[in-house]
């Protein structure tokens, strides 16, 4: 069973970040998250970005924001949920991540401009994908797909409408409304 896995974004700020914090969250449905949660400014085109994918492509990922996410770990945290932090001051992924329970939800928070220092003493765990400078979205991406085994998420997810399929020269999409 895949774990319950909600990435929260830290210190979006809506002209500078929309890309970037855009691509974590494709990222996050794609390799198997639940959940994404918008800190920083409330930008309603990258939630909608999501919620349009996910109709689009299928899967059960949600997104919202919220103004306060210290709040929002702390409860996190108090309701039985594991926090792991990604910075790259923390221990190595390769040698922490297995020891991350999935049997429990986890909150994946990936920082912005200025994490604040409360962040590493509220998560279960540090954990960085490398010790140098480098892209939010490389970091996820790492982490995601060993905390789900080495596997990145499903090829197809359940209500697609539509689907990828695989082409050495080119690109092929299956429209399932235009089938019907």
């Amino acid at each position: 069973m895949r774990p319950n896995v909600t990435v929260v974004r830290l210190g979006h700020r809506q002209q500078r970040d929309k890309r970037i914090t855009s691509h974590l969250g494709l990222t996050a449905r794609a390799l198997g998250a639940n959940h994404f949660v918008l800190c920083g400014d409330n930008d309603q085109g990258v939630l909608d970005t999501m919620t349009d994918v996910t109709e689009n492509f299928g899967g059960d990922f949600s997104s919202e924001h919220h103004a306060k996410p210290m709040s929002y770990l702390r409860h996190f945290s108090k309701q039985g949920g594991t926090i792991v932090h990604l910075t790259m001051y923390g221990e190595p992924h390769d040698s922490v991540t297995k020891d991350i329970p999935t049997d429990t939800p986890i909150a994946v928070v990936v920082g912005g401009v200025k994490v604040p220092g409360e962040i590493y003493k509220l998560a279960n765990h540090n954990v960085a994908v490398g010790h140098q400078p480098h892209s939010e979205v490389a970091a996820l991406a790492l982490f995601m797909s060993e905390l789900m085994g080495g596997v990145a998420g499903p090829e197809q997810f359940p209500g697609a409408r539509l689907q990828v399929q695989p082409h050495p020269s080119g690109k092929v999409v299956i429209d399932r409304n235009e089938d019907s």
